[in-house]
C-alpha cells in the first residue's frame, strides 16, 4: 500500500508540476523578471507561506494524530473546521483592510509607488489561503481513509487557472495581467474545494457539521499539536520567505531569479520528499496508535532508503544541467540569457540542499506521529535561525545565490537536529541493519 500510495502521490504531483511549469514558462515570457513578475511574486507569496506551514503541513501533522485518537471522530472535526475557517475569514479581512502595510512589512525594500502597485494583489491573494485551509481539511479526512488521489491531481486545477488567466490576459499592459493571476488564483482554490467536496461525499465524510457538545479535552490536544507543528513545519517556508524579503534590497529582478530557481528545486522535493511523507504519515501515525512501533520504523527505513536514492540522483543531474534545465524551461520572450546564468547558479545552491531537506521531512514524522511537535518546533526554530545569520553574512558577497546557499545550510542543520532527537544510534541501526 505504501509504494501504491507514494506513486499515486508522485502521479499527481508530477502531473501538476508539468502545468505549472507551463504556467512558469508562459509567465517569463509574458511578464519576464521584473518590477511586474516581483509584485505579482510578492502578492502570491503570503498566502502561499501561510498555506504551507498552517493548511498544509502543520493541520495535517497536528489533525491525522489527533484524529485517530478521537473517541466522537465528527464532532471532533466539526469544532476544529470551524473555528480555523473563521479565523481565516477575519484574517482575510484583515490583511485587505491593511494591504499596504502588509505589503510593506513583507518587502520592505520595495519603494512607496511599487507598494502601491502590489498592496492591492497582496488583498485578492490572499483569500486563496481560506479557500485551500478547506481543501486541506477534506484532504486530511480522506488520507487517514487512505485515498490520496483526490488531493494529489487537484493541485494542477491551480495551475490551470493561471495558464488560462496568462492566456487570457497577453496582450494586455503587464500591470493588468497581474490582476488576471490574481484573480485566477482564486479560481484555482474555488476549483480544488468543489472536487474534494466531490470526493469527501462519494467517501461518505460529509457529516463534519455538528452543533453538539464537544471533547474539550481532545480539542485541547489538537490545538497544543497544532502550534508546535505550526512552527516545525515552517522552516523551508520561513527561509523562503526571509529570501523574497531580503532579496528586494537586491536588484531588480532578483526575487524573480529566486522563484524561477526554487520552482525546479521543489519539483524534486514536491515529487519524491512530499509525496512520501503524505503517503507514509497516515501509516506511520495509525502505527504508534495502536503500539506497533517496529511496524512504522520498517516503513520510515523502506521510505527514506529510496527517498535518498532518489533525491541523490535528482541532485547530482540537476547541478550537472542546470543552465540547460532554465534554458530550456525559461528563456524565451522576456526572460533572456543574463536570467538563465543568474536563475541556474541560485539553483545549484537551493539543489545542494535536496537530499537533507527531503530527509528531514520523513524523519520528523517519527515526532510528529509521537505528537512531539514541540520538539519538532524547537528543532525547526534552530535551523531558522541558521539560515537567518547566514543570509546575511552571505547576501552581500554572492546576493540572491548566497541567499540561497542560506537555505541549504539550514537544511543540513535541520536534518542534524533531527536524527539526532530521533536518535543516532536508532537512526544506525535502523539503516544499516
Amino acid at each position: 500500500m505504501l509504494i501504491k500510495s507514494i506513486f499515486t502521490n508522485s502521479s499527481g504531483i508530477l502531473f501538476s508540476r508539468i502545468l505549472g511549469f507551463i504556467r512558469d514558462l508562459l509567465t517569463a515570457s509574458i511578464l519576464g523578471a521584473n518590477i511586474y513578475s516581483d509584485i505579482f511574486f510578492v502578492a502570491f507569496k503570503l498566502p502561499n507561506l501561510f498555506r504551507r506551514i498552517f493548511a498544509e503541513g502543520a493541520f495535517t501533522q497536528a489533525f491525522i494524530p489527533s484524529y485517530a485518537k478521537s473517541k466522537h471522530k465528527i464532532r471532533f472535526s466539526s469544532i476544529i473546521f470551524l473555528q480555523l475557517i473563521g479565523f481565516l475569514l477575519v484574517l482575510s479581512l484583515f490583511v485587505t483592510l491593511f494591504s499596504s502595510l502588509i505589503t510593506k512589512a513583507i518587502a520592505v525594500g520595495f519603494d512607496a509607488k511599487t507598494i502601491d502597485l502590489a498592496a492591492p494583489l497582496v488583498a485578492i491573494n490572499f483569500y486563496y489561503l481560506p479557500l485551500i485551509f478547506i481543501v486541506t481539511f477534506m484532504a486530511a479526512l480522506l488520507q487517514y481513509k487512505n485515498h490520496f488521489a483526490t488531493t494529489a491531481f487537484s493541485t494542477a486545477l491551480l495551475n490551470i487557472a493561471l495558464i488560462g488567466a496568462l492566456l487570457i490576459s497577453k496582450d494586455l499592459e503587464k500591470y493588468e495581467i497581474t490582476y488576471y493571476l490574481s484573480y485566477g488564483v482564486l479560481v484555482g482554490g474555488l476549483l480544488q474545494v468543489l472536487v474534494h467536496l466531490i470526493a469527501v461525499k462519494k467517501h461518505n465524510l460529509c457529516k463534519v457539521f455538528t452543533f453538539k457538545k464537544h471533547e474539550k479535552k481532545e480539542e485541547n490536544r489538537f490545538y497544543k499539536s497544532f502550534m508546535g507543528a505550526t512552527l516545525g513545519s515552517s522552516t523551508a517556508h520561513l527561509s523562503a520567505f526571509l529570501d523574497t524579503w531580503l532579496a528586494s534590497f537586491l536588484v531588480s529582478g532578483s526575487i524573480s531569479y529566486l522563484y524561477y530557481a526554487n520552482r525546479v528545486f521543489q519539483l524534486p522535493l514536491a515529487l519524491f520528499a512530499i509525496a512520501t511523507s503524505v503517503a507514509l504519515f497516515p501509516m506511520v501515525a495509525k502505527a504508534i496508535k495502536n503500539k506497533d512501533e517496529n511496524k512504522a520504523l520498517q516503513l520510515m527505513k523502506k521510505s527514506s532508503l529510496i527517498l535518498f536514492g532518489l533525491l541523490g540522483t535528482a541532485t547530482i543531474i540537476g547541478i550537472i544541467f542546470n543552465d540547460l534545465i532554465v534554458w530550456l524551461l525559461f528563456e524565451r520572450g522576456a526572460f533572456t540569457s543574463e536570467d538563465t546564468t543568474n536563475t541556474s547558479l541560485i539553483l545549484t545552491m537551493y539543489l545542494i540542499g535536496l537530499v537533507p531537506f527531503g530527509l528531514a521531512k520523513i524523519f520528523s514524522l517519527w515526532l510528529y506521529a509521537n505528537e512531539k511537535q514541540f520538539i519538532a518546533a524547537k528543532i525547526s526554530m534552530k535551523s531558522l535561525a541558521w539560515n537567518i545569520v547566514f543570509s546575511l553574512i552571505l547576501i552581500i558577497p554572492y546576493e540572491a545565490a548566497g541567499l540561497a546557499f542560506a537555505s541549504t545550510i539550514s537544511g543540513f542543520v535541520l536534518l542534524f537536529l533531527t536524527l539526532k532527537e530521533f536518535g543516532f544510534n536508532k537512526f544506525k541501526t535502523l539503516i544499516f541493519k
